[in-house]
């Protein structure tokens, strides 16, 4: 009911804003198909709009007249406004364009002429404010089936014809809003009761002189359904009323809100009016920004009725006193006996007169708020309250100048039945501790400046709290422990952060829009068990994965401000793109799944390479880099070593005769070739000599001895010899000079006793292993070559002598063989 009584007796302004909220939540899916171009001096509407436009402002622009081209490609457009732009031409054909168009506002132009419209989804049509001087609509009319509220006013129309409304006659038409501030000359009787489905009728016209116009049109009126009745400035400033024009009200049974707005009200018509209103079936009677004037000395005194109330509810909202000085009032509360709902807003009250509110038996509701009332103010000192407020259950002191939260916690003590406190857009002090009822279940502080520190001073008792723009800056769990029946909790626009873990169990709505919150993570709902409503919107939400969560998986319907109230603020890239369209993978976002496909990925991967590498014989071709580059380590650190000492081959060849074709074919050759100079039994021993000597002089002569390993060679008693001698003297003068090719594969168990040597020398030298294929006997050749290539040619010589005078080859078990 508070809910209705507030759109009750909109103003002109408000109506406007009305529509356009309505318009927004309705047609907007995204806030990127809005277009606001008002006052932008446009003489034409742009050809270039978004096809996908739902929702276009074109007010304040010269346009003169709104042509079809620019309409032609806009079908998902549901909200139209054109308001004050002096239109005084709209092509026809132009809304065959819009099929989808909900929400029209063309008011405040130059049109002579109601348009002729074919809509069937329009459901608000303001037509007020044009030329026209007649209310008789068009034909076309009455395609449109779903039309909802139409206002209808011109300061040329002057009276209403009986087939006027004969378009709408069918329709299911709820709200109609019609005049343009200007008296009428004539009304035809039977006009308005042609439109059955009205619920309820706005009239802005004045009657001063024609008060039997007027009693006419309240007949009319009473023949619809219509239940809620409002009069914009129905008496002009000044008249005088002459009669009884609202004694109808009495015979209309269905008018249960009446409103009354923008009226000069003398006090002696009061007195007559309300007697009609309290006869009547009017439950809420409304009076909004009226001029009171106490044209009777003695003021407003009502007389006492015998008749039984039905009125509920009475709103003052905005009384401007003519006089300059407090209204003189008498008039019985037993005839408010009924009434439970009870506003005085924007009156300029700063003291509750004493024993007139708090006595009334019913009143559940008080609204006090927008006056000057201090915490003195009402609980004025020169009052001695026989009773109060003895069920009054909701109290508003919404902005005004209340102060100590610490005075006022004690004085709603004496409220019993008092539920919800409304504290809103006041000047609260934190300064005292505060001792509140256990029956104060709301509170409201929004809009005052309290701080972190205002949750040590409320009720454990609270199931509701609003703490709106309070300049909260961080919330914690231990704030909220002290309410354990918390269920409602708002605290928009404040400079919040982060919503914490485990936050209350018990809180099923919670309002944290306009913050500073980046993200909502999952760890924080999850403390919110109980949670129905989270309403997050307008914080500069960060389109990173922090938010994936949010945006994918959390229920949308726990939000009722997504998707327009949900758009990036950073990065850059995505700044105020609609959080709705903000795309990204899953797999970027979650670890364990990037790591699920991650592992088998890398292990294929790996798999892969090294089929490759081994079909490509790739660990043959590591062995032999790995043997360059170990002669090449080895070379730099005998570099010094091998300074004084002169060779006159550079490698000494130890083979079986049996592969003496193989050396004389292949290694011979390419070694040679190459500018090696080699030593080799069959050419190159001395004859005459002994065999060994032969041995040990070729050995001691050559930088490198290299042997030609095969099944043949470990047969040889020769090469088993050559192996001895040249492992002596690895041993007293170069650790490197054994080379060894592997001619053929090798058994281990072939090996005679007399080769174990050979096995330990395999392994631990590196050896190389002739191949078959010809592009690795490339590498063969390249690497057996760097490794004999480590003496300097340029200063060999016959015989080393310093080696042969500093190491003996050999023992001295072998001397008697050798003589």
């Amino acid at each position: 009911e508070a809910t209705q009584n507030q759109q009750t007796g909109l103003t002109e302004m408000d109506w406007v804003a009305l529509i356009d909220n309505q318009g927004y939540a309705s047609c907007v899916t995204s806030r990127r198909r809005v277009q606001n171009l008002s006052g932008q001096n446009l003489t034409n509407v742009p050809l270039d709009l978004n096809n996908d436009m739902q929702y276009l402002d074109l007010s304040h622009n010269p346009l003169v007249k709104l042509q079809a081209a620019p309409f032609q490609r806009l079908s998902q457009l549901c909200f139209l406004k054109a308001t004050s732009c002096g239109l005084r031409l709209i092509y026809p054909g132009l809304f065959v364009h819009t099929p989808k168009l909900k929400f029209l506002n063309i008011s405040h132009n130059l049109l002579d002429y109601i348009p002729d419209l074919s809509l069937p989804l329009l459901k608000i049509l303001d037509l007020a404010g044009n030329q026209y001087d007649s209310y008789q609509l068009p034909g076309t009319f009455e395609a449109l089936a779903n039309l909802s509220a139409l206002y209808l006013g011109s300061v040329n129309a002057l009276q209403v014809d009986f087939n006027d409304f004969d378009s709408l006659s069918d329709s299911s038409l709820h709200h109609l809003i019609l005049g343009g501030g200007v008296e009428w000359q004539r009304y035809d009787r039977g006009s308005l009761a042609k439109m059955k489905s009205l619920q309820r009728i706005t009239l802005k016209v004045p009657f001063c002189e024609n008060l039997d116009l007027f009693e006419n049109l309240l007949e009319d009126v009473n023949e619809t359904q219509t239940t809620d009745l409002e009069l914009v400035k129905v008496l002009p400033d000044l008249c005088n009323v002459t009669g009884d024009p609202f004694r109808s009200l009495r015979t209309m049974p269905l008018i249960k809100d009446f409103t009354i707005v923008n009226t000069w009200i003398n006090s002696s018509f009061f007195v007559l009016f309300l007697k009609n209103v309290l006869l009547s079936n009017v439950r809420t009677l409304s009076f909004l920004n009226i001029t009171y004037n106490e044209d009777t000395p003695e003021g407003f005194r009502f007389p006492t009725l015998n008749h039984t109330m039905v009125i509920s509810s009475v709103i003052f909202d905005g009384v401007n006193h003519y006089q300059y000085r407090y209204p003189s009032i008498e008039i019985s509360v037993d005839i408010y006996s009924r009434m439970d709902y009870l506003k005085f807003s924007g009156t300029g009250m700063n003291i509750v007169p004493c024993n007139i509110m708090s006595s009334l038996p019913s009143l559940e509701t008080l609204d006090l708020s927008n006056n000057l009332l201090s915490d003195r103010g009402f609980w004025w000192s020169g009052c001695s309250y026989t009773s109060v407020f003895p069920k009054l259950r909701h109290l508003s002191f919404s902005n005004n100048r209340f102060v100590d939260l610490s005075f006022i916690s004690q004085q709603t003590h004496q409220m019993k039945y008092l539920e919800s406190l409304d504290l809103s857009y006041n000047s609260i002090v934190l300064d005292k501790p505060c001792f509140w009822p256990i029956h104060i279940t709301s509170l409201s502080l929004s809009n005052n400046n309290l701080g972190n520190k205002v949750f040590s001073f409320l009720s454990q008792y609270l199931q509701r709290i609003v703490l709106s723009k309070t300049g909260i800056t961080a919330l914690t769990q231990e704030d909220l422990l002290q309410f354990p029946m918390l269920t409602h909790l708002f605290l928009s626009s404040n400079s919040i952060k982060v919503i914490p873990a485990d936050l209350s169990p018990t809180l099923v709505s919670l309002y944290i829009d306009q913050n500073s919150i980046t993200s909502v993570s999952r760890e924080s709902l999850a403390g919110l068990p109980s949670l129905r409503t989270l309403k997050a919107g307008d914080n500069p939400f960060v389109c990173s994965c922090d938010s994936y969560w949010f945006m994918t998986a959390l229920n949308k319907s726990l939000l009722p401000d997504w998707p327009l109230d949900y758009t990036c603020s950073t990065p850059p890239s995505v700044a105020d793109l609609p959080m709705s369209e903000y795309r990204t993978s899953r797999m970027s976002c979650e670890a364990w799944l990037q790591a699920a496909v991650a592992l088998p990925v890398t292990m294929l991967i790996v798999l892969a390479l090294c089929s490759a590498f081994y079909a490509c014989d790739g660990v043959w071709y590591t062995k032999m880099l790995w043997v360059w580059i170990h002669v090449k380590r080895r070379g730099k650190k005998q570099a010094n070593l091998l300074n004084n000492t002169t060779f006159r081959y550079h490698s000494f060849i130890s083979y079986s005769h049996q592969d003496s074709a193989w050396v004389e074919s292949k290694l011979v050759p390419s070694l040679e070739g190459a500018g090696l100079s080699l030593c080799i039994h069959e050419r190159d021993f001395v004859p005459g000599q002994w065999i060994v000597d032969n041995i040990i002089n070729c050995v001691e002569a050559s930088y490198k001895t290299l042997f030609v390993l095969s099944n043949h060679f470990v047969q040889s008693e020769w090469c088993n010899y050559e192996l001895f001698f040249a492992q002596h003297r690895a041993i007293d003068a170069q650790q490197d000079s054994l080379v060894f090719i592997l001619l053929e594969p090798i058994p281990t168990n072939s090996l005679p006793k007399k080769f174990l040597k050979l096995r330990k020398l395999l392994m631990q030298q590196t050896y190389l292993e002739w191949p078959k294929d010809e592009r690795k006997q490339q590498v063969f050749w390249v690497n057996l070559r760097t490794m004999l290539q480590g003496a300097d040619h340029r200063i060999l010589k016959d015989i080393a002598l310093e080696l042969t005078q500093s190491a003996s080859l050999i023992p001295d078990d072998l001397v008697p063989l050798l003589k």
